[in-house]
């Protein structure tokens, strides 16, 4: 490996998306010291640190404009991004500029021992430890008040659990995926997010299901820290309104407050429950207050979760078999007066046929659209059209695309009034058909 000469924003970008090409992941010890290398930038961070299977950027989003609501500057960490890659880096709420993206990007690029990694010896970060490794700097210039951090895959070995203080640990809904790293069961999955869990900071989970809820709270207690749960007697719908959602939350420093979510995705009801949870145990009612928890939420905007990118068409981030739970339930009690069409695309690394079992099984849509992805990552269609046929499909029609473009205009040309597309499996697949809305 030879250091190149790279001046652009544009040649860090390709750099960087051409690194897992030539590195594999590094132990915790080895971001750690790379971290302590570029000089400590998260020491003086006020970090909250957000793990889980789905819902970590929702619930990042809903922490971010409470506490921007309050007044507290925010930095925010995320991923994947849907179209451009400075969406993994947000302060005060808009994207990094190209041009501290690329300062950010030398700095590190510099810092690598190049002599060592020219004799194919030498740390190397991965893509995305690189991009953490960026954001600290980013951050670290930004002095924001709070810094949102989402893990990558996991918890206890993430990059971004190299930090060495946090305020507060954060864990989401937890389902299986990644299960070839995290283990193949909730309860493994679990001990791997509950790595994020710091002495010193409390924690707050979803509590849905009884192991997974002692494993966090027996490794909090071993810690010497405080764990909190959210569940679901905790929060209550109360109707849908003109495509948004109203819903209460029983709070111990707000009492019972009424919210507003501008989504018809009821996953967010967890997912903003969880958020005005943490907030409550990170401040305890000091200086925020439960008009900006109310306007913090309604005010929260989370890209590709349930969105309605046009009249009658949403895009949904549902890439595993939770995910498509989660949206089955919200498509099941949209008031649809018309059919539901679905365009499904998804990528060969995810447990797919339980996907594609728990879409068929719901008798949702009269109308499926398969489509290859832009992405080397993509499932073939010829196995997506063997699992369709091994599971005797229970829709009128499936079709099968090389491209989610054409996919996309046979569908809105089908399209009746009344009708509603829908377009889940995969963030790549949401970013695709952004991304070509926005080149409309």
């Amino acid at each position: 490996m030879k250091k190149q000469q790279i001046t652009t924003f544009e040649e860090a970008v390709d750099y960087l998306y051409n690194v897992p090409r030539f590195t594999s992941k590094n132990s915790p010890e080895d971001t750690k010291a790379f971290l302590h290398a570029l000089g400590d930038p998260d020491k003086n961070m006020h970090i909250i640190h957000v793990a889980g299977t789905n819902g970590k950027g929702s619930v990042c989003a809903y922490l971010r404009y409470i506490l921007e609501e309050a007044g507290y500057t925010t930095a925010v960490f995320t991923s994947p991004h849907l179209i451009d890659i400075r969406e993994r880096f947000l302060i005060k709420g808009q994207m990094v500029s190209q041009e501290a993206f690329l300062q950010a990007f030398l700095q590190i690029y510099n810092s690598l021992d190049w002599k060592r990694l020219e004799q194919g010896e030498g740390y190397h970060p991965t893509f995305f430890e690189y991009l953490f490794f960026m954001a600290m700097l980013l951050f670290a210039d930004a002095e924001a008040d709070y810094v949102i951090l989402e893990t990558g895959l996991g918890g206890r070995l993430d990059a971004t659990n190299s930090v060495s203080r946090k305020e507060l640990a954060v864990i989401t809904r937890i389902g299986l995926d990644h299960t070839e790293y995290l283990g193949d069961t909730i309860t493994q999955i679990a001990r791997e997010k509950a790595g994020i869990i710091q002495a010193g900071a409390p924690v707050v989970f979803v509590d849905t299901e009884e192991d997974v809820t002692t494993v966090f709270c027996d490794y909090a207690q071993k810690l010497g820290t405080c764990a909190y749960s959210v569940s679901r007697n905790d929060y209550a719908f109360l109707n849908f309104k003109n495509k948004t959602i109203d819903f209460s939350v029983r709070s111990e420093y707000y009492g019972y407050i009424r919210l507003n979510l501008r989504t018809i995705a009821s996953y967010q009801m967890e997912n903003a429950a969880l958020a005005v949870r943490a907030i409550e145990v990170l401040d305890k009612g000091r200086t925020i207050s439960a008009q900006d928890v109310i306007r913090g939420v309604g005010e929260c905007f989370w890209q590709g979760r349930m969105e309605e990118v046009l009249p009658d068409v949403f895009v949904d981030g549902a890439h595993n078999e939770d995910g498509v739970r989660a949206f089955l339930e919200t498509v099941e009690a949209d008031g649809c007066a018309g059919r539901r069409l679905l365009l499904f695309g998804v990528v060969q690394d995810k447990n797919y046929s339980g996907m594609v079992g728990k879409l068929l099984d719901a008798k949702l849509f009269s109308r499926i659209a398969v489509a290859h992805l832009h992405t080397a990552r993509s499932a073939s269609l010829d196995s997506l059209r063997k699992l369709l046929e091994y599971k005797q499909q229970a829709v009128t029609a499936y079709t099968f695309h090389d491209s989610v473009d054409t996919a996309f205009r046979e569908l809105q040309e089908e399209k009746m009034p009344g009708d509603r597309i829908y377009i889940a499996g995969s963030l790549y697949l949401v970013g695709e058909i952004k991304e070509s809305l926005d080149h409309d």
